[in-house]
């Protein structure tokens, strides 16, 4: 479990990123934090695997407290997926991308070649492992950052915005692919996202504005709440909009079975 209590991080003396956020990560659950830019999103995302250090409040890995001396050993639980895979991208290649960190744990070279195996062809990946990152697409580069942290046995996965520069076919891969994560491997995955499409996917979601947690539930509560997205600025999911724009319609609402079915593909 993941829990976090009352951080508060500032950049300057001005802009307070975040401001006395708490939340906990159940087990095997897939969490999305939404929210506008700039409202302490992907502060939080740096804050959980020890990049950045808070100003105030606490950070609990598996009961264990993120700092200094933990950073190290809490890092092998939780890996993170960045927005840019340019970015993210350390090896000359696919194979060596996914050894890199394999290699700063000092795993065995045949040990290592079978992990490299086994989750290149889990994120479908396989048969690139000789190509190098310029040949590669956004889709395909955030695969091999996500077959580097399953190699390394991450037990919580984090995206920060790692759809957002996707073409809809890399959007749909990434998003099977996190569900398969989640039921198949029971990872723990937190996703950083403006996309509400994708958040509607998962079990729960947090709603940042400008550094405060001003909501959090299930997404069809969220959803519902025009106030929340609205302040948030965040539009409501186009297949929530249709639902209750037909049920608004005053010829198409009242055609029961439309309306139901709406609801259903919502639920």
């Amino acid at each position: 479990m993941i829990k976090v209590e009352n951080l508060d991080y500032s950049y300057t003396q001005q802009d307070h990123a975040l401001k006395g956020v708490s939340f906990n990560v159940a087990e095997g659950e897939w969490l999305s934090i939404i929210g506008h830019n700039g409202s302490g999103k992907s502060t939080l995302s740096k804050l959980l695997v020890g990049l950045i250090k808070a100003d105030k409040g606490n950070i609990y890995i598996d009961d264990e407290l993120l700092d200094e001396n933990s950073v190290d050993n809490i890092r092998q639980k939780i890996g993170i997926v960045f927005q840019n895979p340019d970015n993210q991208f350390v090896g000359v290649n696919v194979k060596y991308d996914i050894a890199f960190g394999l290699e700063n744990r000092q795993v065995p070279r045949e040990k290592m070649l079978e992990l490299i195996d086994e989750y290149s062809t889990k994120v479908g990946m396989h048969e690139f492992l000789d190509r190098q990152p310029e040949s590669l697409s956004g889709g395909q580069k955030q695969r091999v950052a996500i077959a580097g942290i399953l190699a390394l046995d991450c037990k919580y996965i984090i995206l920060d915005e790692a759809t957002s520069m996707l073409d809809p076919e890399g959007v749909k891969d990434i998003t099977n692919l996190i569900i398969e994560l989640k039921e198949k491997y029971n990872k723990t995955i937190i996703t950083i996202t403006h996309d509400l499409n994708l958040a509607a996917l998962s079990d729960r979601i947090i709603v940042m504005k400008d550094g405060n947690v001003i909501g959090e539930g299930k997404p069809l509560d969220i959803f519902k709440d025009e106030t929340i997205l609205k302040s948030s600025h965040l539009d409501m999911p186009f297949n929530l909009k249709l639902y209750k724009d037909i049920k608004a319609d005053p010829k198409l609402g009242k055609c029961e079975r439309l309306v139901n079915a709406l609801w259903k593909l919502n639920s």
